[in-house]
């Protein structure tokens, strides 16, 4: 199979080693970041640096005066351009003069500084709580922004391709600062609930949809206060409603069944929405289009969850493959669900001190492939050791 991995621009930039390291490994291409998150970042084999920290950001030339142009908003988002600009379009030269493929890699909804600056266009959950990292695909700003930035990354001449990142709901999970979210936020149940958004946007949706926000929201209240290791001391008074059998997926949430249903409903519709928009916006002609998702339609976060008729237009999806055991069922679900010809690419966890097994990467690569994959991306070759490196080239000259 064609694998391609993943790296940031400052892995490249100012390493004259680096495109001929990667190059060396026998990968059809790289998966380098254009619009990034907030990170901290190890850089093992950089001659000037070893740690990386960086605000969220986009990595490219932003048209300043395009944004400018096409916005009349006062809340409307625009990109972050970090300094010195363009290190995107430099990395990206450097390797496809090696013969790399380069495809821009796109973090949408996941932004530390945007949802901080617009609180209006960030999650706030049922508790009137608001998630600066997480910007709401129902937020009319939001989805404008989205659609300008992937179109305007698509375009870009030093991409061959673009996957689209968090391109969907983001919730609660976000590893930031000191994270101390654990215990009464912990497990997948606290983490759907806490992870559902009542903005103005999203009441407005369910409002449409002929639910009533304020009771949607107390059942969450509800159900979260219910949860073993709740801050509440005994379980919150039901809200006045029909009777409350588990919903349909009582792994994620214990909610009378009418709001699970509505909720469900309004999150995949907001989502094949804006997920249909944003890969609209982002086709380029001779450019694949994928997106970073889950066949879960309760799923969120870096790849939430989606419906086949969001695929209208892409190329095909990513996999996180990185739990070895569920890979291939994960593999199997979303292939058997995806339009016809939709190329299925698994994400595999290539470095070990991330927890990734790079001795097995044969077997993963196997495994997933029998289960459906026609692609591998392997995360990540700027954070890899040696090792995790020789491990990588051992893959591909083995051609997978």
């Amino acid at each position: 199979m064609r694998a391609w991995a993943n790296l940031y621009p400052w892995d490249v930039n100012g390493d004259p080693a680096a495109a001929d390291r990667i190059a060396g490994l026998g990968l059809t291409g790289v998966t380098l970041a254009a619009a990034y998150h907030s990170v901290r970042a190890l850089t093992p084999f950089h001659p000037e640096h070893r740690i990386v920290t960086r605000d969220a950001a986009v990595y490219y030339r932003a048209d300043a005066a395009r944004w400018r142009a096409t916005g009349s908003r006062p809340a409307r988002l625009r990109p972050v351009v970090a300094r010195p600009a363009g290190s995107f379009e430099r990395a990206a030269a450097a390797l496809r003069s090696r013969g790399l493929q380069v495809t821009a890699w796109a973090v949408i909804t996941h932004h530390d500084r945007l949802g901080a600056a617009v609180p209006s266009a960030a999650v706030r959950n049922a508790f009137g709580d608001g998630y600066p990292w997480a910007l709401c695909p129902a937020s009319p700003a939001v989805r404008e922004y989205a659609a300008a930035l992937a179109g305007e990354i698509a375009a870009l001449p030093e991409a061959d391709a673009i996957e689209l990142e968090a391109c969907g709901w983001y919730g609660v999970e976000h590893l930031s600062a000191h994270d101390k979210t654990a215990g009464a936020a912990a497990g997948a149940q606290a983490q759907w609930l806490l992870s559902v958004c009542f903005c103005a946007a999203c009441r407005g949706e369910y409002a449409a949809a002929g639910a009533d926000p304020a009771w949607l929201a107390a059942c969450i209240r509800t159900a979260v206060d219910a949860l073993p290791g709740a801050g509440a001391t005994g379980p919150a008074p039901a809200p006045p409603r029909a009777p409350a059998p588990r919903a349909p997926a009582p792994e994620r949430a214990a909610l009378p069944e009418e709001a699970a249903r509505v909720l469900l409903g309004v999150r995949a519709a907001i989502a094949t929405r804006f997920q249909r928009e944003v890969i609209a916006a982002a086709r380029t002609p001779g450019k694949p289009v994928y997106l970073h998702a889950h066949p879960d339609l309760w799923a969120m976060g870096a790849n939430p969850g989606y419906e086949p008729a969001a695929l209208a237009g892409a190329t095909g999806i990513v996999l996180s493959c990185w739990d070895p055991r569920a890979a291939p069922g994960l593999v199997s679900r979303a292939a058997e669900a995806a339009p016809p010809g939709t190329v299925i690419a698994a994400s595999l966890l290539a470095v070990a001190g991330l927890g990734g097994d790079p001795a097995t990467l044969p077997a993963q690569a196997a495994a997933v492939r029998s289960a459906g994959a026609t692609e591998l991306r392997l995360y990540h070759a700027g954070l890899a050791a040696a090792a995790d490196l020789a491990a990588i080239g051992s893959l591909c000259s083995a051609g997978a």
